[in-house]
């Protein structure tokens, strides 16, 4: 599953996202779209002005969003039966 998280330096929303996405095992990229102005472009394009803006295979989304993220997880998790 390819996520990536397009973000900016000291951006706490962004550090959030990070933090989630790694406790539940997701992996990521980040694109800094302060120094990526085709990612910049791209983001906009997709209708967002704030960061973060997390991209999966199926959906986006910005901000943090810890709905998205466990939703994510359990997608690429097999559900167990107890």
């Amino acid at each position: 599953m390819s996520v990536t998280v397009y973000s900016k330096p000291s951006c706490v929303q962004c550090n959030a996202t990070y933090r989630a996405l790694t406790k539940k095992g997701i992996a990521y990229d980040v694109i800094d779209v302060s120094k990526d102005e085709q990612a910049f472009a791209y983001v906009l394009s997709l209708g967002y002005q704030q960061v973060p803006v997390v991209e999966t295979p199926t959906e986006h989304w910005y901000g943090y969003r810890p709905d998205k993220i466990t939703e994510l997880a359990a997608t690429r998790t097999p559900s167990s039966i107890s």
